[in-house]
């Protein structure tokens, strides 16, 4: 209940804060009914879309996160540093590169990278010595990652269109995003969610080991190949739609471990309020900082979820789920 407060009140703060003219008694009155032209057009032209926008993006991180954690055991599995989103990020790169438009991207090539990226993810925890290690893992997707972030650094350099319009998308942000955009997404966040609802029980048991999870009638290759698929379907969408957010798959599902345990039936539950919560929140910081200008999302994601990294990797023990 606290987490649904909280997103309700970072929801409201993005509504009424902002680094234009307009401020919190300005756009208060337009909510209250008042007809203000000038507040109508930013509230709901540039604040609302980019609110939704932001939504939809932290459902999505958080979610797939908290999946991938429960996937591989290991509660440093995230999109972010194991190269899912970096994958999805250098596919949106190439197809720029080959003569698309931020406007026109749709979220399948995205999806296409978050899965590449999800398949090497799973080839690594399948390698000895590094599945069974929670750094080492971390320490592998961290060198695809910056494999990945310097080939789109070279593409940049190779073609200045694509230099100009990936430049502001890559450091992560939800701004300027058209409905457009947002409904292209949709449908498959609705599959991921399908998938979800039906893979979450084996999931729980899968979390418990192979051979529990196959003594209650469960198939383990077909529950990985699920929630890879889901993961990929909801990282996609949300590196289409906000650019490469680190950090947010990790701190969301931390928190939510921390309130509900280490069952990911609750972990997912939590994880639909305090992932939109953080983006929102992240969004509107971004926006007050440095006003009139704005601070690029992803900055105050890694600004939050660096932290966090630290307290999980310097703790006396990290745990496996």
């Amino acid at each position: 209940m606290i987490a649904w407060l909280l997103l309700a009140i970072a929801c409201l703060m993005s509504l009424l804060f902002g680094a234009g003219s307009i401020g919190p008694d300005s756009a208060l009155g337009l909510l209250m009914g008042n007809d203000d032209p000038e507040a109508r057009f930013v509230i709901m032209e540039l604040r609302l879309p980019r609110l939704v926008v932001g939504l939809v993006t932290g459902l999505a991180l958080g979610v797939a996160g908290a999946l991938l954690q429960t996937l591989t055991r290991n509660p440093l599995a995230e999109p972010g540093l194991l190269g899912v989103s970096a994958g999805s990020a250098f596919a949106v790169t190439l197809a720029i590169l080959l003569g698309a438009t931020t406007a026109s991207l749709t979220t399948l090539i995205s999806q296409l990278g978050a899965l590449a990226g999800c398949a090497l993810v799973i080839a690594a925890t399948r390698m000895q010595g590094v599945g069974q290690d929670p750094v080492r893992l971390v320490l592998a997707g961290a060198t695809l990652t910056g494999l990945l972030l310097s080939l789109s650094s070279l593409v940049m350099l190779i073609d200045q269109r694509a230099a100009d319009e990936i430049r502001f998308w890559v450091t992560g942000s939800v701004a300027g995003r058209s409905w457009d955009q947002l409904l292209a997404t949709l449908p498959s966040m609705i599959l991921a969610g399908l998938i979800i609802v039906a893979v979450v029980r084996p999931l729980a048991s899968l979390a418990l080991g192979e051979k529990v999870a196959m003594g209650l009638g469960h198939h383990p290759g077909l529950i990985r190949l699920a929630v890879i698929l889901a993961v990929a379907l909801l990282v996609g969408g949300a590196t289409a739609l906000a650019g490469p957010l680190a950090f947010v798959g990790l701190v969301v599902p931390f928190v939510a471990r921390g309130f509900g345990g280490a069952d990911i039936r609750k972990t997912l539950w939590l994880c639909l309020p305090l992932g939109p919560a953080l983006i929102v929140s992240a969004d509107t910081v971004s926006r007050l900082l440095v006003a009139p200008s704005e601070m690029p999302l992803g900055v105050i994601t890694a600004i939050i979820g660096a932290p966090v990294l630290m307290i999980i990797i310097r703790s006396r023990r990290i745990p496996t789920l």
